[in-house]
């Protein structure tokens, strides 16, 4: 009787939930291909909440979300950090630091001291023009391009402060990481100058890239993936090398201070810098992984067809590295004023 009663208790009582990593990402960053072997581990053991763009990341986090792993980019970790929003990651957790590049995991706003940083690099790439070969002729290899009044409403850029206003700064001939208030002035008088002949300021890249394809668009500010993505389309598209520089970015993974399942947070991490993870990320979207060992499985056919060096430091030769922005803050605030029409 006692045995029956126990076997009937126990087929009473709920399975216990599976506890599930938080993670808050980009979109199509959530992909079960960039971490297979934590899914092996923990089945279902992920859920991903996406973001816009990094402040809107920020400001969720700071208004009270609790992901356990978040993926900013690097030039907004000071910032995170700045508001106790982080816990340093220890790297002897992590299995494969030493395969990450040195000119990323050597960047100095993610060193929190004895053997740990604010942040795990995973991910670089681009940001460029995308444009139709077969709509614009003989084009000039710069940034104006997006401030071509003769393509006006057949333009769009990215709605963020470490891009567009970054570019703009560029052409104002205006250092975009550390400016002066009358040198912001320059950066809002060329983004007052763009905004009339824009069809968009967006971080939507599916909108974009239909719109490129069905012609509606003949340039935008895009990523690498988008070039990717529509080459692969046989849309007629370059993705421009700007004569003032392409700019790089990098992200990756950061702990949040009030991290409830930090094991798995090692432990997914530990997944996404596997070579098989890098290999998917270059091939799939275009983009840099972090680690030599990614990119020693991806033929250079493969790389050169991506317009990918098999070493990040190449390409920053020629290009504009996004870090830190001194006055992100002011430079958002008067971002959204231009964008408003102010």
């Amino acid at each position: 009787m006692l045995a029956g009663a126990t076997l009937l208790l126990a087929t009473a009582l709920p399975a216990l939930a599976q506890e599930k990593l938080q993670y808050f990402t980009w979109s199509g960053y959530e992909l079960p291909e960039f971490n297979p072997g934590f899914l092996a581990a923990h089945p279902d053991g992920v859920e991903a909440t996406m973001f816009g763009d990094d402040d809107d990341a920020f400001t969720k986090v700071k208004a009270g979300f609790r992901p356990d792993v978040a993926h900013p980019c690097y030039d907004k970790v000071a910032r995170w950090n700045k508001e106790g929003l982080l816990q340093p990651i220890d790297t002897s957790r992590i299995k494969n630091w030493d395969s990450i590049f040195p000119v990323f995991k050597d960047l100095p706003d993610i060193q929190a001291g004895d053997g740990k940083v604010w942040m795990v690099p995973w991910d670089w790439g681009n940001t460029s023009i995308l444009y139709r070969t077969d709509l614009i002729e003989n084009p000039e290899m710069s940034w104006n391009m997006l401030w071509d009044k003769q393509y006006a409403g057949r333009l769009a850029t990215i709605d963020a402060v470490h891009d567009t206003p970054l570019v703009a700064a560029i052409l104002a001939g205006v250092n975009p990481f550390d400016m002066t208030p009358e040198e912001m002035d320059k950066v809002a008088e060329k983004l007052r100058e763009q905004r009339p002949l824009l069809s968009a300021y967006t971080t939507d890249m599916t909108s974009v890239e239909q719109s490129l394809a069905s012609g509606a668009l003949v340039a935008a500010m895009t990523w690498n993936a988008s070039a990717t993505s529509l080459k692969k389309q046989g849309v007629s598209v370059e993705f421009m090398k700007p004569k003032e520089g392409m700019l790089t970015w990098s992200c990756g993974f950061v702990l949040l201070k009030d991290a409830k399942n930090v094991d798995l947070a090692y432990d997914f991490i530990n997944s996404r810098l596997e070579a098989a993870a890098g290999k998917y990320l270059i091939e799939a979207y275009g983009y840099g992984s972090s680690m030599k060992s990614a990119f020693a499985e991806v033929p250079k056919a493969t790389l050169d067809e991506l317009q990918l060096p098999d070493d990040p430091e190449v390409m920053l030769k020629t290009t504009i590295f996004t870090g830190p922005m001194k006055q992100n803050d002011d430079l958002a605030k008067m971002f959204e004023r231009v964008k408003a029409g102010g």
